[in-house]
């Protein structure tokens, strides 16, 4: 697993593009509009995964994803949510980038271990 902080004005699709080249094999990857870019779905492509992203509403060419699938990402809005109920985390008390991620990683670890 690799984590990656950017900046809060920061598209995800610019994370996105360093995550590339680390990510493990995989059939599919569920992610949101904000991923969809062409280069992005490209690169999934050439290392054989299969891109389950839906398409903004301004693209001209609207590539298919599989729907019944893309409906399991709840999952990953849920682990969003518990993480959120962290305040220190919702709230970003902490001025340090390298302080807020220690307490990202400490609160993931911690719901991994709970299996929540």
């Amino acid at each position: 697993m690799r984590l990656l902080l950017t900046a809060g004005n920061v598209n995800d699709i610019v994370g996105a593009g360093e995550l590339l080249k680390d990510l493990p094999e995989a059939s599919y990857l569920l992610a949101d509009k904000g991923y969809d870019a062409s280069w992005f779905r490209e690169g999934l492509k050439r290392r054989g995964i299969e891109p389950c992203i839906p398409f903004i509403t301004t693209r001209k060419i609207k590539p298919p994803y599989a729907v019944n699938l893309y409906k399991r990402r709840h999952k990953i809005e849920n682990m969003f949510s518990k993480l959120k109920d962290w305040r220190r985390i919702a709230t970003r008390y902490d001025r340090c980038a390298h302080t807020f991620f220690s307490s990202i990683c400490i609160a993931c670890t911690f719901l991994f271990y709970l299996n929540l």
